[in-house]
C-alpha cells in the first residue's frame, strides 16, 4: 500500500543555499533587538555547525528591555575626490550575530567552512570573520555602509562572498525592523 504524500512534499527539495538561508532567518526571529534582526548560521559541507542571532550578553538586559545604547560616530568618506563626514548611529549594547557565532563554534570547526548570514556583514564583523578561518560567506540583505570596504577586504582575503539573490525569506521569519 503506497503512503498518501501531500502534493506540499511532491515538489524538488530547496538547494542548499537556500535551505541554510531560511535557517539563518528563523535564528534571527530570536533576537530582541527593535531595530535589526540578523541570524547567521555556520556550516562545513552540508552539515550545520552552529546558529547565532543579535543580541545582548546572556545575562544582561537586552535593548527591548532597556532601550538601544545608541552612539555616533564620524567617518570620513571619499567620493568623486572630494572627502566628507559621514555621520553614523549604532547601538552598542548587542553583539552582532556574527560574533556570536564565532564566540560559540570551535575554530577547528570553522577550517574552509561557510557562513550564511542574512545580512551583509559590517566592517568589525567581516574584519573578525576574515581571521576565522572561513572559506565562503553567503549574504541576502546588503548592509550600505560598509559594502564596498567588506568587498575589498573578502577579495585581500580570497573569502568567496556572495549575495543570495534571488531569494525570498520564509514567511515565518518576516518581522518589522528599521531598514
Amino acid at each position: 500500500m503506497q503512503a498518501m504524500v501531500p502534493e506540499a512534499y511532491n515538489n524538488a527539495r530547496k538547494d542548499w543555499d537556500t535551505y541554510f538561508m531560511d535557517i539563518a532567518y528563523m535564528a534571527a526571529t530570536r533576537s530582541r533587538c527593535p531595530r535589526r534582526h540578523v541570524g547567521a548560521v555556520l556550516v562545513q559541507g552540508k552539515k550545520l555547525l552552529g546558529t547565532a542571532y543579535n543580541g545582548a550578553p546572556m545575562g544582561v538586559a537586552d535593548c527591548s528591555e532597556d532601550g538601544c545604547m545608541i552612539v555616533e560616530e564620524y567617518e570620513l568618506q571619499v567620493e568623486d575626490g572630494a572627502e566628507r563626514m559621514i555621520k553614523k548611529q549604532r547601538c552598542i549594547r548587542t553583539i552582532h550575530a556574527e560574533q556570536n557565532l564565532l564566540l560559540f563554534t570551535d575554530r577547528i570547526d570553522r577550517e574552509g567552512s561557510t557562513v550564511y548570514v542574512t545580512d551583509q556583514p559590517c566592517w568589525t564583523c567581516a574584519n573578525m570573520l576574515a581571521n576565522s578561518g572561513v572559506k565562503e560567506i553567503v549574504y541576502h540583505r546588503v548592509y550600505h555602509k560598509d559594502s564596498e570596504k567588506v568587498e575589498a577586504l573578502m577579495d585581500v582575503k580570497g573569502i568567496v562572498f556572495r549575495q543570495l539573490t534571488p531569494y525570498e525569506p520564509p514567511a515565518q521569519a518576516s518581522r518589522n525592523v528599521v531598514s
